[in-house]
């Protein structure tokens, strides 16, 4: 056996890639590894054998295709975040990486490490794979002990770069006494912390909102719903903006059920007719987006009231259902849920698409461009002060390209972003492939480290560092900028595991929205520090 995987490397890359997605399946109280398990397998494997090796170019690969299918999805959200906070989240995150990384230099020299040794730690301690992979990718041309350092670093680093971070969250929240309740009341407001959608039949018995349209309506009242039908008699029509309501009337709504509650509130009680089963004129259908042509428009400048006499009340994009408003962009692969007359529905599915296999499908024209294009702009070498050089290699190039295409979703008839289901399979298969070969490589530094007493410093400081600088940043954040603490939580959760964690503190959805605005750009400063210690230590 130890001969046949020394001499099929794909046969012991897709081992190693098998045994390691296994192993970080499994759960102990609620936290496991993920995809990162794969580093360890790839370690151990790495340890048993140092002839094990596999080609250069599966780890380039596997990188490329993790950040470029990362920068696609992210694009929107990040850019997206400036315009809700300003620059408070971008300065946020400045300041938490900054003492991240003035703490990496302060333990560097605290402890004698050579300069990959501290870069690895940095990158254990905030779990970031991507900043490992562009050091990585830096310091290929050095010497071969550089990258051992550099990932026994982060090997040793990263558990705490985990569990250190839960704990510090933790004792924040009793120290800082968090009213989730209060802040969940607040944030509602701004944000869709409701993702349980129900539809909800109401009568209309307020005199007072009598000849009011709808447009006035949604505009003065803070609960978001989407009023799809109204029944007026035996009359059944759909709502648009302009529409007036009268006594006696029932509508359908669609929205999360505290909104519901509000709205059935503001208009009347709720009917005992249950029009969700009426479906005599109209119909109620869902249908995947699957025409290229769409992607990239809002649903109001799709003019469906007025062209097919339809209208889009919800949206589920991957895990997550949204209700579909006029400013919603589609994307490929969106499954769209509408209601129209049937003598529409053949129509509007041919105009959506409404094909599984095209929404799933990738574009290899554009993804090859964008990806040919990011490659091109990290080959760029930036001049630093010093005389310093630093590149965006690898990882950053297709990372930043990545983003900005995302944003722009299509460029005439090229649509860059990809469907979701394609995204998350090239982004997974990417990070498995990377951190096969990654451990692989490094197996027998590691080894080495486990027998001196280096390993009990190296997992001392990792310890350090992530508790320290994760305690700091809780406390600017929350103290200094004024961020939610339940947003706070998904800011500070680096790994899907703390993001569960925190998810299950807050009781609520709001660190998930807070990873979301959080990760893009977290993601790409982790990249620029990592490389900025690696050339100025």
């Amino acid at each position: 056996m130890n001969q046949l995987l020394s001499e099929n490397p794909l046969l012991l890359l897709f081992i190693v890639a098998a045994l390691g997605y296994l192993i970080g399946t499994i759960k102990v109280k609620g936290a496991s590894l993920g995809v990162a398990a794969v580093l360890f397998v790839g370690l151990g494997f790495g340890m048993i054998n140092p002839e094990y090796n596999v080609p250069e170019i599966i780890f380039q690969l596997g990188l490329v295709f993790f950040v470029y299918s990362i920068g696609l999805s992210s694009g929107p959200v990040f850019f997206e975040s400036f315009k809700k906070n300003g620059y408070r989240d971008l300065a946020f995150v400045l300041v938490m990486l900054t003492i991240t990384a003035s703490s990496a230099v302060l333990i560097h020299y605290l402890f004698g490490f050579d300069k990959a040794m501290t870069v690895g730690l940095y990158s254990g301690s905030t779990t970031n794979t991507t900043a490992l992979a562009a050091v990585t990718d830096l310091i290929k041309s050095n010497t071969k002990s550089q990258l051992e350092s550099l990932v026994v670093g982060y090997t040793f680093s990263y558990p705490m770069g985990v569990i250190g971070v839960m704990i510090v969250l933790k004792i924040s929240e009793k120290v800082l006494k968090i009213d989730y309740a209060a802040e969940m009341k607040v944030l509602r407001k701004s944000y869709p912390l409701d993702t349980e959608l129900s539809s909800r039949s109401i009568l209309v018995t307020n005199q007072d909102i009598l000849h009011i349209t709808v447009r006035d309506i949604m505009r003065s009242n803070d609960w978001n719903v989407i009023i799809s039908r109204v029944k007026t008699g035996e009359d059944m029509r759909l709502v648009n903006w302009d529409t007036t309501f009268h006594i006696g009337d029932a509508m359908m709504m669609v929205g999360s059920k505290e909104d519901l509650d509000k709205a059935q509130m503001y208009f009347g009680e709720e009917a005992n007719d249950a029009m969700y089963t009426e479906r005599k004129e109209y119909d109620i259908q869902q249908i995947f987006v699957s025409n290229t042509a769409l992607v990239g428009q809002t649903i109001a400048s799709l003019n469906l009231n007025a062209k097919h006499d339809a209208i889009i009340t919800r949206i589920r994009r991957g895990d997550v259902e949204m209700l579909a408003q006029q400013d919603t962009v589609l994307e490929l692969g969106d499954r769209i849920r509408f209601i129209a007359k049937r003598k529409d529905l053949k129509e509007l599915s041919k105009l959506f698409g409404d094909s599984y296999f095209e929404s799933s499908t990738v574009n290899l024209f554009s993804f090859g461009l964008g990806m040919a294009l990011g490659l091109l702009l990290g080959f760029i070498s930036i001049s630093l002060p010093g005389g310093l050089e630093f590149k965006l290699g690898l990882a950053g190039g297709p990372l930043v390209m990545g983003l900005f295409l995302g944003s722009l979703r299509r460029t005439g008839p090229i649509v860059w972003t990809l469907p979701y289901s394609a995204n998350v399979t090239l982004r997974q298969l990417g990070l498995i492939l990377l951190l096969s070969v990654v451990g692989l490589q490094s197996g027998n530094s590691f080894l080495d480290a486990l027998n001196k007493v280096d390993g009990l410093y190296i997992f001392l400081a990792g310890t350090m560092l992530s508790m320290f600088s994760a305690f700091v940043a809780v406390m600017i954040g929350y103290k200094l900028f004024k961020i939610p603490f339940s947003m706070l939580l998904g800011f500070m959760s680096n790994q899907p595991a703390i993001l569960e964690f925190a998810t299950d503190m807050a009781k609520n959805r709001a660190p998930v929205i807070g990873y979301a605005l959080m990760f893009p750009i977290a993601l790409i400063m982790k990249i620029l520090f990592a490389q900025i210690l690696y050339l100025v230590l």
